[in-house]
Formats: C-alpha cells, sequence, structure tokens
C-alpha cells in the first residue's frame, strides 16, 4: 500500500473515531470516560504516522511507526472492550473494529520491515 494511501487511511480513521466517540459521550460518566481514551489512541495513529513522514533516519521512522503499533492495538483493544461492556451494539462499531484489525496487521508488518537489520560483530555478538 503507498504511504499516502495510507497517510489518507490512518485520517479517515480518525474521524471515524471521532464519530463514535461522540456516540459515547452523550451516554453517562463510563462512556466518556471510554470515549476519552478511545479518541486518544484513535487519531494519534495517523498523527504518529505522519510524524513517522518526518523521520531524519531508518532508526527514527522505525520508533515512530512502532508507537503508530502500539496506538493501533490499543485501540482495537477499546474498540472490543465497548461492546463488551454494553457500552454500545457490536454491530454499530463493527466495521470501525475491522479497519482498526486491518490498521494493526499493516503496521506490524511494516514496522517489520522498517527496523533496521541488527549490527554484527565480527565475533558474531550483537551489537547494540
Amino acid at each position: 500500500m503507498a504511504s499516502h494511501d495510507l497517510r489518507q487511511r490512518t485520517f479517515q480513521f480518525a474521524c471515524r473515531i471521532v464519530k463514535v466517540c461522540r456516540k459515547l459521550s452523550a451516554g453517562g460518566t463510563v462512556h466518556r470516560q471510554f470515549a476519552h481514551q478511545l479518541i486518544r489512541s484513535g487519531t494519534s495513529i495517523g498523527a504518529n504516522f505522519e510524524e513517522a513522514h518526518a523521520a531524519h533516519s531508518r532508526r527514527e521512522f522505525a520508533c515512530k511507526l512502532s508507537l503508530v503499533l502500539r496506538e493501533a492495538r490499543e485501540t482495537h483493544y477499546w474498540l472490543r472492550l465497548v461492546p463488551a461492556s454494553e457500552l454500545a451494539e457490536r454491530s454499530e462499531i463493527q466495521d470501525v473494529v475491522s479497519e482498526a484489525d486491518e490498521l494493526v496487521a499493516i503496521f506490524t508488518s511494516t514496522v517489520r520491515k522498517a527496523k533496521p537489520p541488527l549490527a554484527v560483530k565480527s565475533s558474531g555478538d550483537v551489537a547494540t
């Protein structure tokens, strides 16, 4: 997938998260707490991906992508927890959960490819 497409995809995902959180926030205190956690992690996926594109080195790029993956996993967790806690119907957010699942898979693969290879000393020990 092209970087531009993924940038657009993460932006659209953030927009969808905002809509889900608006609906959640209309509920009680627990709903708003979930919405707060979800909007923080769900919108930071795209923000951190944008930051990755400003990286000065391959190592910095890989580090930023690791943050993207971490936020994608957290978002996926909160999205699964919402219907499990009966704060919304599974059918209401299933498409967003599926997209989060796909983003986790994409960024898992991307992080693996982006990490610089480990330097190996002549004695066979890995350099740090």
